[in-house]
């Protein structure tokens, strides 16, 4: 018997659950979501989150292996993307 494999974030069913926030935490919220539209916040919220502690994983993975990306290379390539940005936007 073939065992189903866990949803990944955003999949699946939803659920309810229980989470302790601080008072202005939550004020905060309900007045940037209203008290309908906190679910769906916090989920995105939490979602990038786990996204952003992949990549800091693959990030972590990758320096273990190649060792620390050349700082000087990665100035050189934002340089190079800043100015093709600027360059299709005048060329607009």
């Amino acid at each position: 018997m073939a065992t189903t494999p866990d949803p990944a974030p955003g999949e699946g069913p939803v659920r309810p659950v229980s989470v302790s926030l601080h008072e202005g935490t939550i004020a905060a919220l309900k007045a940037r979501t209203g008290k309908r539209g906190m679910s769906a916040y916090v989920e995105a919220l939490i979602q990038r989150q786990l996204e952003r502690d992949r990549l800091r994983e693959l990030i972590e993975d990758a320096e273990t292996e190649h060792g620390p990306a050349d700082q000087a290379a990665v100035e050189a390539k934002r340089a190079l993307l800043r100015s093709d940005a600027a360059g299709s936007a005048d060329a607009a």
